[in-house]
């Protein structure tokens, strides 16, 4: 099926990059307002004819994870509503991501209901990027694309390949990242260390030991989110202990919560770099080791592929 007319619109979680990536498309943002009401309930209407287009709602579900979430299920009812043809839901960050399985007795998969509720509201397809974990796609009984921010980090770290920087240690901070820090080794050419970790309780880690050799590397720490900062913290202390000569971090979504900005400004950590799927914090845009790369490109290449059904996948090859 083609569509004569894709549009792009968003929410208030992150307009800049849906901007941006409605630039990359040659494309203006189609219009929406979205208001509150004084009890904070939110008012929202499309301000434009969608029928018969296809539709990219652009929304990380980043913090208030709830209002935003919210208002992107307004915002497709309202579409389908409308009668768009189709509708795609672009989600650079999904939040409850965290929350994929039942590991304890009396507790939700709140991962799951999400994904009925995206459903619900009307979306046809989803676009995701960097899941927590993969199986998420599973949850789904719409097709679903799974991007990554792989080919932007590896633009980034490749030049100290060749800058006599020294060898270079991919990390994964915890077994469950190994994939994706094997599949950055592999790009990079380098050596692959995996720091083994036990989870006392939520958002707090404790640092077991190193699995690989790390003496005298230049390591860079690979994960697909970082929250309060502990767990990078503490594995960049472990990794120097270890005789690591410097450590870098990469981590695709700047969740950045609590004491995350203090915690990176009086760690050894040299340069962390994330990418714009969340609005920065204030105190995060002015710190000199977080650099931010944008996904705006691989997105909106991602958005052209779906409009004309061509190849998601092909991007990553």
């Amino acid at each position: 099926m083609r569509f004569d007319r894709l549009k792009v619109f968003t929410g208030s979680a992150n307009p800049t990059l849906a901007r941006a990536i409605a630039l990359e498309l040659g494309t203006g943002m189609a219009e929406a307002a979205v208001k509150r009401f004084a009890d904070s309930e939110i008012h929202l209407q499309i301000l434009e004819n969608v029928r018969g287009a296809d539709v990219f709602v652009v929304q990380p579900t980043c913090t208030p994870v709830e209002s935003h979430l919210m208002e992107i299920l307004l915002m497709m009812d309202a579409l389908k509503r409308a009668s768009a043809q189709r509708i795609t839901a672009v989600l650079p960050y999904y939040g409850y991501a965290r929350q994929d399985r039942k590991d304890r007795p009396r507790m939700p998969i709140s991962a799951k209901l999400v994904a009925r509720l995206l459903e619900t509201a009307g979306a046809d397809r989803i676009l995701a990027l960097d899941l927590h974990a993969a199986q998420i796609q599973g949850f789904f009984e719409i097709p679903v694309d799974h991007l990554f921010a792989l080919p932007v980090f590896i633009d980034h770290f490749r030049p100290l390949t060749a800058s006599g920087l020294g060898d270079i240690t991919i990390v994964s901070p915890d077994a469950g990242g190994v994939e994706r820090a094997r599949a950055f080794a592999k790009r990079l050419s380098a050596p692959l260390a995996i720091i083994d970790k036990r989870r006392t309780e939520v958002n707090v880690a404790e640092v077991m030991h190193i699995i690989g050799d790390v003496e005298g590397q230049h390591c860079i720490m690979v994960d697909d989110l970082i929250d309060t900062g502990g767990t990078l913290v503490k594995g960049a202390e472990a990794l120097l202990q270890a005789g690591a000569k410097s450590v870098r971090a990469s981590a695709t979504h700047a969740v950045f919560s609590g004491q995350a900005i203090e915690r990176i400004e009086n760690s050894a950590i040299d340069e962390i770099v994330v990418t714009d799927s969340i609005p920065l914090r204030a105190d995060a845009k002015m710190s000199s080791r977080i650099k931010v790369l944008s996904v705006a490109k691989l997105l909106a290449q991602a958005i052209q592929s779906i409009h004309e059904d061509g190849s998601v996948s092909a991007l990553f090859m």
